[in-house]
């Protein structure tokens, strides 16, 4: 059953404010959270990931989709591009897709060799490790969509002009090769889902439940707590020195299309 709209919308903006508040522990503590935005295409995580960031701060949590690597990123660590986009103290990074690009999509369409997936499947887990040894919370969320429901999604988009430029060359082959990206997940899953750093499956054929469920989660694995902010007084105008503007005549003035609509 679909998640009725008011009911959504009302826990989702509950949900936000505590994301506020989760924030503020975050900076409070010098605390590092780093969530990854895995799935199929189509399966939610880009929208779950705007409704996240909403209403945060963008100097404290921040996106990170990268493009595919340049040349010079080939022939470095798999792993090296993603380090520089770890957080530093008091910051939060939502990576949509990670270095899981490799025991997917790299995989499945031929862009690595077997031999650079299995290394993958092999350091994957020390990598982690060593983040959530170092002190970083590390949460990782796999959205899980039905065939026909990422069918129906794929054909709403070609259909909308302003969702058409979501649907990739790479989109529509995932369509072709359903079973291959299964497996490619369930490999990944026995590699990577591990006790310092699991696996949590979000099912996402119905986009709000998805979202709600999803944060409501994230909340709940982080011992945040209220932070006490100070105050805010603003300060009172002090007396006017003269100050003129300059006529508006001597400005370019973007024109008032607004006043044409009425």
């Amino acid at each position: 059953m679909r998640l009725g709209k008011a009911v959504y919308e009302a826990e989702l903006l509950r949900l936000q404010t505590e994301l506020i508040k989760l924030q503020e522990w975050v900076r409070a503590e010098g605390a590092r959270l780093v969530v990854v935005f895995e799935g199929r295409d189509a399966a939610g995580k880009g929208g779950t990931i705007k409704r996240v960031a909403e209403h945060l701060n963008p100097r404290v949590a921040r996106i990170a989709a990268l493009p595919k690597p340049t040349e010079r990123e080939r022939t470095q660590w798999y792993f090296q591009r993603y380090v520089a986009h770890l957080p530093a103290a008091g910051e939060i990074v939502l990576f949509d897709r990670s270095w899981y690009n490799r025991a997917g999509v790299e995989h499945v369409m031929g862009f690595c060799t077997p031999a650079e997936h299995q290394l993958f499947l092999r350091q994957c887990p020390v990598f982690e490790r060593m983040l959530a040894d170092d002190g970083i919370l590390l949460r990782k969320y796999w959205f899980s969509v039905s065939d026909a429901v990422q069918e129906e999604r794929f054909r709403r988009r070609a259909e909308d002009p302003l969702r058409r430029w979501k649907l990739s060359p790479m989109d529509l082959e995932s369509l072709t090769r359903w079973e291959a990206y299964s497996r490619a997940k369930d490999e990944m899953l026995v590699h990577t889902d591990t006790a310092q750093a699991p696996w949590y499956v979000v099912e996402s054929d119905d986009k709000r439940s998805a979202r709600i469920n999803m944060i409501a989660h994230l909340l709940s694995t982080i011992p945040y707590e209220d932070v006490v902010l100070p105050p805010l007084v603003l300060p009172a105008r002090p007396p006017s020195t003269g100050y003129r503007r300059p006529p508006k005549e001597l400005q370019t003035v973007v024109p008032d299309h607004a006043a044409t609509l009425g």
